[in-house]
């Protein structure tokens, strides 16, 4: 297979043990990621960022056939059992493929949105291991044993059992992952902003492994300081995104509008109303009940979108305006919230007013006040914790390993200091009188 990307530029799966992305691609499964896209309702805000989770997918084997072309060119470091074969090697391919497989419509706001939703790596094992999906039915002929190597890749190789190469899952599904290093590049193309380039060559050309004489599995490692810009942009990019595009203030407030669509529908299910349509497992979802996975693969952004737009005419009103309000992007303002207004007593506070305002000018405060809090937070720490990820070593001119946090000065100040954004979210008919109740400029922060 050869295709063009707009990231990569020239993408091949062409040796043997890059035969089975190919074959996998043809499955229904990861057909339905062409429908979904990679950034939710993102575009609302990035007008770019249209892209699939069927591209994100590809993107992400692209990855990792050069990793494992890096990790070959190492495996004088390692004892020969732990060394990438061929049948590991197409393992990892199809872990990196599959690992989105089963995401929900709208990316990780559908998770948020309905109650008691399974995540999506969840959805994923599911997919991978249910004799009925067409993922399932190619692996097993290749394979009997892929479905099961495939899943402790995707789940990091702690679930059902651990993977023989505990690096190969670190590398599906860890602080360093094929996953990351073809988002952030992505989403940074699509979205049109600079903030998540990196180095992805140098990067992949400093890895290596951790020396270890305790017997230990081997752990990837950056070589020297030489490697350390790599590093550190890789980190510095990933914390870019999260501020400038993935925390965005209109993107949250678009997913505080789906989330009402979706709170409100389920309700006026359980009460009896008559939706038409609406996916059965949206259905089963409003009245608590399992969701098969048929079921679950029925949805996407389409299906979704016919839904909420045939509701721009449902009887109930409130339902009926936020579709509509969807459908022209009549999204709800942000008013950040720092400092006093800031802590639980006064944001709590700050949301009963904004609903009594919100009920004076007749509007329905459950559907358009919310309390946004977004945060992210990573670790470069000295120590893992049980269950987690080994941390990232340098390894030294003089052959010692120290960990990332301990070489980087800049990786240490960011070490669990978290990228947090409080926001009270209201629609545009009553933003000016929050605005003068909170204080400040136009976004209660003081600037004009």
């Amino acid at each position: 297979m050869l295709l063009r990307d707009p990231v990569h530029d020239l993408v091949t799966f062409e040796a043997d043990e890059e035969r089975i992305v190919p074959e996998l691609l043809a499955t229904s499964e990861m057909q339905r990621l062409r429908r979904i896209k990679q950034l939710g309702v993102t575009h609302l805000v990035f007008p770019g960022a249209e892209h699939s989770r069927f591209t994100h997918a590809i993107g992400a084997s692209h990855v990792m056939t050069r990793l494992i072309r890096r990790l070959r060119a190492l495996h004088d470091e390692l004892p020969f059992w732990q060394r990438l074969a061929s049948d590991r090697a197409r393992d990892a391919l199809a872990a990196s493929l599959l690992h989105d497989v089963g995401h929900g419509p709208y990316s990780h706001l559908f998770e948020e949105a309905i109650a008691g939703a399974p995540h999506h790596e969840s959805w994923s094992l599911r997919i991978v291991r249910d004799p009925g999906t067409e993922v399932h039915q190619k692996l097993v002929r290749i394979d009997p044993g892929l479905p099961e190597r495939i899943a402790s890749l995707i789940s990091g190789g702690e679930d059902p059992h651990p993977y023989p190469l505990p690096y190969l899952a670190h590398a599906v599904s860890g602080t360093f992952d094929v996953d990351r290093c073809d988002y952030l590049l992505r989403d940074a193309h699509m979205t049109g902003v600079r903030y998540g380039l990196f180095d992805l060559d140098w990067l992949l050309r400093s890895l290596r492994f951790s020396p270890h004489t305790d017997g230990s599995p081997p752990r990837f490692a950056i070589d020297g300081m030489k490697g350390l810009p790599a590093i550190e942009g890789f980190v510095l990019a990933r914390r870019f995104m999260f501020e400038q595009v993935y925390l965005h203030k209109a993107t949250r407030a678009a997913e505080v509008l789906i989330k009402a669509i979706f709170a409100r529908a389920a309700m006026l299910v359980r009460d009896g109303t008559r939706l038409d349509p609406i996916p059965r497992a949206l259905e089963l979802a409003a009245h608590g009940e399992q969701i098969p996975l048929g079921a679950y693969l029925d949805l996407d952004d389409v299906t979704i979108g016919a839904a909420f737009m045939a509701w721009c005419d449902t009887r109930d009103p409130v339902l009926a305006d936020l579709c509509r309000r969807l459908r022209v992007r009549r999204i709800g303002k942000t008013v950040e919230l720092t400092g006093e207004n800031a802590h639980p007593e006064r944001a709590d506070d700050l949301v009963q007013q904004a609903r009594e305002l919100c009920v004076a000018a007749g509007l329905e405060p459950d559907a358009h006040v919310a309390l946004d809090i977004a945060e992210d937070v990573q670790s470069f720490g000295d120590a893992e914790t049980e269950g987690s990820e080994p941390p990232l070593d340098v390894v030294l001119a003089d052959g010692r390993a120290r960990p990332l946090g301990a070489v980087s000065v800049l990786l240490a100040r960011l070490d669990n200091v978290p990228i947090r954004r409080t926001r009270l979210v209201v629609p545009p008919e009553i933003r000016d009188e929050v605005v003068l109740r909170v204080g400040g400029g136009r976004d209660g922060t003081g600037v004009p």
